[in-house]
């Protein structure tokens, strides 16, 4: 499914349906194709909202977690958005962590799926390798249960990325930046409703770190997903919307 990509300033995003903002955060590799079922699904019930995270724009000193974050409440400002539900994948479950942890007021409830956040297995380590296609390939094949879901479309998106001098650099340092910042002690102010998705097959996050973050907040339940990866919403989407969907119903006005 192709969405109109929105441009307002130094925004990109797309917006569907109408209801309760529902905003996703996708990670490092891939952002639209991440959460294609889940905004066909929730279009119908809420206002689906993924801004284009500026992985590659900023300035160096800037592509960090923190400098993400700030990008997504600029962006939350700018377009008044209020009572979010927020969902973020990988990397953006941290930014979202991050956000939520400076502005607490804006955000309805929380949804964390593979986050980082308390740790990270390695991400910028021997990763990304350029040019190697093939490690590529078995290396995006990796995030998931079922190496099938990573289709030649994807590794594809991953390998241009990773044939990128700049990108990369752009990577290891939001990777590096993950990693400085765990905010395991901080954790415990999170007081919104929060629901915690995993694949119990999860090798970048693995499932300690879901036990992790449901010890660490407060208001949390957990939902693990058998036979699946890091990005639950791609692999097994009627599950994982299954899920999500109870949770926003019980969270609804």
């Amino acid at each position: 499914m192709e969405y109109e990509i929105k441009k307002e300033g130094k925004y990109d995003y797309v917006e569907v349906g109408e209801g309760e903002p529902l905003m996703l955060l996708h990670g490092l590799f891939g952002a639209l194709s991440n959460f294609s079922d889940l905004i066909e699904h929730f279009k119908h019930t809420h206002k689906v909202i993924v801004p284009i995270l500026p992985l590659y724009d900023l300035d160096l000193l800037h592509t960090t977690v923190k400098g993400l974050a700030k990008h997504v409440q600029q962006f939350i400002d700018h377009k008044g958005y209020n009572q979010i539900h927020l969902l973020g994948n990988s990397l953006g479950g941290h930014v979202g962590l991050v956000y939520i942890l400076n502005h607490p007021e804006k955000i309805k409830t929380l949804i964390l799926t593979g986050s980082s956040g308390l740790f990270e297995n390695a991400m910028g380590d021997s990763y990304p390798k350029r040019g190697d296609y093939e490690y590529i390939r078995a290396k995006t094949a990796e995030t998931f249960y079922d190496p099938a879901v990573a289709t030649k479309e994807l590794v594809d998106e991953v390998f241009e990325i990773t044939n990128s001098r700049i990108k990369v650099i752009k990577i290891i340092a939001l990777a590096k930046s993950a990693i400085r910042n765990n905010l395991g002690e901080e954790l415990d102010q999170i007081k919104v409703p929060t629901l915690l998705i995993w694949g119990k097959n999860d090798k970048v996050t693995p499932p300690f770190v879901a036990e992790d973050f449901h010890k660490l907040i407060p208001n949390s339940e957990l939902a693990f997903i058998d036979q699946c990866g890091h990005a639950p919403m791609m692999e097994v989407p009627v599950a994982f919307n299954q899920i999500l969907e109870k949770f926003l119903q019980a969270h609804a006005k």
